[in-house]
């Protein structure tokens, strides 16, 4: 039997069998150390990454925990200050020479933060079903903004500065016309009722973007509105030619099968007064629009002649239990981003009811590739269809994805550096300099494909083709800071990784190994 050696972790006593290292140890205690260059049974005591640092015996140098070996009596510092600040840097250092995007340039930049390559590439497999619901997940009015949003996505769109963008706005007003067409339409679940009412103020795009997402979480939701028909701007803004009304209707009432109920005819300071609503609801949505026609000190809020003032943290008002968003906190009619909006002012009363502190995310965490020179374009467009029109896009829903350049990561979920440097609150960017590795993508007849840019020559990979004694295998390339992973004699990925192909895309920290098609269950864990 092997010899117990005991030590403290954070102040926390733990025994393990002489010989492990101090990662083993703090995973028995269930503390989380970062690691990408490490991989058991696999790749040990070869740190490279020095992600995982910590200190030991109060001494003044960090030691990698995942090739440290415990010793009696050991006190180690894993959850300090000063070590999180130096896993964050090392991210960070790794951060700067990762040449990928995260999330696509045209996510990133949509206010209602549609999962835009998600949709393009179910409507391409003809599942239509199932993009309406990963559309709804985000945005509530599919229809109508596939009619009058104003595309930021297609103007960050890779491809829009070479030969057009993909017709990413055409795209999700088809998958809502197929919804539309369809026998049953699709009505998302709600969760299970919680006992909570909120009055919201406001039947346009941020009161009843609000409205749908507060329904999703099993509250009840009333909407007053000094209108005869609910829709604010969507429906007084726009021309039928631009805007059907049948097309506004028809998604208003998905809301209204959801649970919604609706006050209309019914002013704020004058049906009803804000005491009102607080004394009988458990919170207050102000979703009022542009305050040029609305007298400010009838809303019981603290507001100018412009805006209602929030709490940005949060959208709250003056008032607790109160909140506000849409152009009655800011000018400038938006469609895309009032329906953001909604779903924040959604988020903002959920926590509000959790009692928890909100923290709003205004852009999720991402690495992102620089401008890409032409030839790095065309390696990053082989795997698109450049000879689709945009009409063809549209009527041949199984080629819809054929334009979209896939920028997304194809394994970001699984992706070991976004995670951790997430959670440390990495700056991609902190480390950024002029010169940078050249964008390129290997693909193989096999599915395997390898952005060399993202690579951070951790080995595991090496490792794995080693142990399945694959005929050639991968290994290291160059020296220094040119040192590369690569298949040796330049015999292609398809003949390295013969057997172990879908293992190394597993394990592979960065994405950097992953399917050239989708297969992304199939690669977690």
């Amino acid at each position: 039997m092997s010899k117990l050696i005991s030590l403290t972790i954070d102040g926390r006593a733990v025994e393990v069998p002489e010989g492990s290292t101090v990662l083993t140890a703090a995973q028995k205690l269930g503390i989380t150390i970062p690691t990408l260059c490490f991989l058991a049974g696999v790749k040990e005591n070869k740190p490279s990454c020095m992600a995982c640092v910590v200190r030991i015996n109060g001494d003044a140098r960090l030691v990698p925990s995942c090739s440290t070996k415990v010793t009696q009596g050991m006190t180690v510092a894993s959850e300090t200050a000063e070590v999180k600040a130096a896993r964050k840097a090392a991210m960070e250092l790794l951060f700067s020479d990762h040449l990928g995007d995260c999330i696509s340039v045209c996510q990133r930049v949509c206010p209602a933060r549609l999962q835009i390559p998600a949709v393009i590439r179910l409507v391409a497999a003809g599942q239509m079903r199932e993009a309406i619901a990963v559309v709804k997940e985000n945005v509530v009015f599919p229809g109508v903004m596939g009619r009058i949003c104003r595309a930021p996505c297609q103007n960050g769109c890779r491809r829009s500065k070479y030969d057009g963008a993909v017709a990413i706005q055409l795209i999700e007003r088809e998958v809502a016309n197929q919804d539309a067409a369809a026998k049953e339409r699709f009505v998302p679940t709600c969760n299970a009722p919680t006992g909570k009412r909120i009055a919201i103020v406001g039947a346009g795009a941020t009161g009843l973007s609000a409205a749908f997402f507060l329904l999703k979480s099993g509250h009840a939701c009333v909407v007053f509105d000094d209108h005869a028909e609910p829709g604010g701007q969507m429906r007084h803004g726009f021309s039928e030619a631009d805007l059907p009304r049948a097309v506004l209707d028809g998604e208003i009432a998905i809301i209204q099968r959801m649970g919604l109920e609706f006050r209309l005819n019914t002013r704020l300071g004058r049906d009803v007064s804000l005491a009102e609503l607080r004394r009988d609801f458990d919170a207050v949505v102000l979703a009022v629009g542009s305050l040029q026609k609305t007298d400010p000190a009838a809303l019981g809020v603290e507001a100018t002649e412009r805006t209602i003032r929030i709490d940005a943290a949060n959208f709250q008002t003056s008032v607790p239990g109160v909140f506000a968003g849409g152009t009655a906190v800011r000018s400038g009619y938006d469609p895309s981003r009032s329906v953001g909006d909604g779903r924040i002012l959604a988020e903002c009363v959920d926590h509000y009811f959790a009692g928890k502190p909100m923290q709003i995310v205004r852009q999720p965490f991402t690495s992102t590739i620089p401008k890409l020179s032409a030839e790095e374009y065309m390696q990053l467009a082989k795997g698109s269809n450049a000879a689709l029109s945009v009409r063809e896009l549209i009527t041949t829903a199984e080629q819809a994805a054929g334009r979209c350049c896939h920028c997304d990561c194809r394994s970001a979920n699984n992706c070991k550096l976004h995670h951790f440097g997430e959670l440390y609150g990495a700056d991609p960017r902190a480390f950024a300099g002029e010169h940078r590795r050249r964008f390129e993508f290997i693909r193989q007849p096999g599915g395997v494909l390898f952005e060399p840019g993202k690579c951070i020559s951790c080995g595991i990979c090496v490792e794995l083709a080693s142990q399945a004694q694959e005929t050639l295998g991968l290994t290291f390339v160059g020296r220094g800071f040119d040192v590369r992973i690569a298949v040796p004699l330049n015999r292609s990925l398809e003949e390295g990784l013969e057997r172990v192909g879908e293992l190394c895309v597993k394990h592979c920290p960065t994405s950097a190994l992953t399917f050239e098609e989708d297969r992304r269950n199939m690669t977690k864990g």
